[in-house]
């Protein structure tokens, strides 16, 4: 019997700046991929045929006013944002603890900040196009995705290195 690790706390990181203490929830990238129906002759169903990686979104919510993160609203590269989101993951069953490290290249293409009202908390939303991703997991990584660059690696496997190999010749 098992029991299911949760995450215990985490920390975000842009250009160098910790957002310990300020960094209130953090919405991951959905991982899926693109798909479309297909049914040919002699077949008695529709097979879901790969058409690439989903486009990937992150939302990351800070508890306040962090003029640094506004600033990078409007960057023109589509990774010109990057964030490092540091995340602890514990289960309790006397296991030591996961650590998750995510990175993300994006731009911000929404910033929602919210309601202000005096003596009510602020809640800024960032939500992030990305570009590049890799979440790695007590130091190995699990999942690299790179848009741009045609990387698509999943458990030390490039999923599209073929690909890529015939592309680049």
């Amino acid at each position: 019997m098992g029991l299911p690790r949760t995450l215990v706390n985490i920390n975000a990181y842009s250009r160098g700046l910790s957002y310990l203490g300020v960094i209130a929830e953090f919405e991951q990238p959905k991982l899926a991929i693109a798909t479309e129906d297909w049914r040919g002759g002699g077949m008695v169903g529709s097979v879901k045929l790969d058409k690439g990686v989903e486009p990937l979104e992150a939302t990351i919510t800070m508890g306040g006013h962090e003029k640094a993160l506004i600033r990078e609203f409007g960057t023109t590269s589509v990774e010109g944002t990057r964030l490092r989101l540091v995340a602890a993951y514990r289960a309790d069953d006397g296991s030591a603890a996961q650590a998750v490290e995510i990175f993300l290249g994006g731009r911000f293409t929404e910033i929602d900040m919210g309601k202000d009202k005096p003596g009510d908390q602020t809640e800024h939303k960032y939500s992030c196009a990305v570009a590049y991703y890799r979440r790695v997991v007590d130091g190995r990584t699990e999942v690299e995705i790179d848009m741009v660059q045609g990387i698509f690696m999943v458990d030390g496997v490039d999923r599209y290195a073929e690909i890529m190999a015939i592309l680049l010749g």
